[in-house]
């Protein structure tokens, strides 16, 4: 089954909440009813209790589809147990709201959210962090798996897993409860080619998210040696279906049909709201993705 999701950063921004901040939960949620979408992910407006952001979400028809959790394995200081009872909190929410699936990324290092350091001065790490970072991943996703949930793990501009090799080191550790969050566009953006992941990949695959790229502002952002939050205002990201964007959806459409895929497909695509109209970037953006599908032979007609 693939359901259609999106994340409410085309609205409001959780890095910089000034992007996004004249708008409101309801106008994002209120959009997302009227583009038609099955789902949604966390937000920084959203309910923080798994009860609550069920009975919210519900109002206008959506599901929970899951959210980020960042994780601090490599942090000084840091300990399993530390990791694992603040995962549980996310745990609890997750349930409580009704998904089965967590983001996961570690943070400790990252500098996405930091509009001070450039997006190319992201952490690159040792053997023994990484030794030390997929013994932490792979417990916690044990953990989860424990309780019921998917601990899908997001490689991300600016953080210790962006680039192709970092995600092929991530693979090589990864244990069964470890599944991959397929991002299209953080893949393009460090350059590597996401059908290529994709191929290599795709029977471990427990999320998918379908970002797309301006080539020409990805460029600016890595030339200029800007941070990750001034690409986002810049418009360095965009929805499936724009002519602006770079991104063969189709391609890794494809290769997640003939793999089995069943799941979401979110399109999370951070924009400055105040320039790229939501409503009309994201409504774009779920009729492309789900013609492809369609085409791709991934989307069946079955619906939930």
């Amino acid at each position: 089954m693939i359901l259609y999701g999106t994340n409410p950063i085309a609205w409001s921004n959780d890095d910089d909440h000034s992007i996004g901040a004249h708008l409101s939960l309801d106008d994002c949620l209120s959009d997302c009813r009227t583009i038609g979408f099955d789902g949604i992910e966390k937000g920084h407006k959203m309910p923080n209790e798994g009860g609550a952001l069920k009975t919210a979400l519900g109002e206008y028809g959506l599901r929970f589809v899951g959210g980020w959790h960042s994780t601090n394995i490599l942090a000084a200081g840091a300990t399993l147990d530390t990791e694992k009872a603040a995962l549980d909190v996310h745990i609890a929410l997750t349930k409580g709201a009704g998904s089965d699936v967590v983001i996961l990324c570690e943070c400790s290092n990252a500098v996405h959210g930091n509009d001070q350091v450039a997006v190319n001065d992201r952490p690159i790490l040792s053997d023994e962090e990484w030794d030390r970072l997929m013994a932490g991943l792979n417990a916690l996703a044990t953990h989860a798996a424990g309780q019921g949930v998917r601990a899908c793990y997001h490689h991300h501009m600016g953080t210790c897993v962006e680039s192709a090799d970092d995600v092929d080191r991530f693979m090589a550790a990864a244990g069964p409860d470890l599944h991959l969050l397929l991002d299209t566009g953080h893949l393009t953006f460090a350059g590597a080619n996401p059908a290529a992941v994709a191929a290599k990949y795709m029977d471990r695959v427990g999320h998918i998210h379908c970002k797309n790229v301006r080539a020409d502002i990805m460029a600016q952002v890595r030339n200029d040696g800007l941070s990750f939050i001034e690409g986002v205002r810049r418009g360095a990201f965009t929805v499936p279906g724009d002519v602006e964007g770079c991104v063969d959806f189709p391609a890794v459409l494809q290769i997640a049909a003939r793999a089995g895929y069943s799941g979401w497909l979110v399109i999370e695509a951070e924009q400055d709201s105040a320039i790229r109209d939501p409503l009309h970037y994201q409504s774009m953006g779920l009729a492309a993705l789900k013609a492809a599908a369609v085409e791709a032979g991934l989307d069946q007609g079955v619906t939930a």
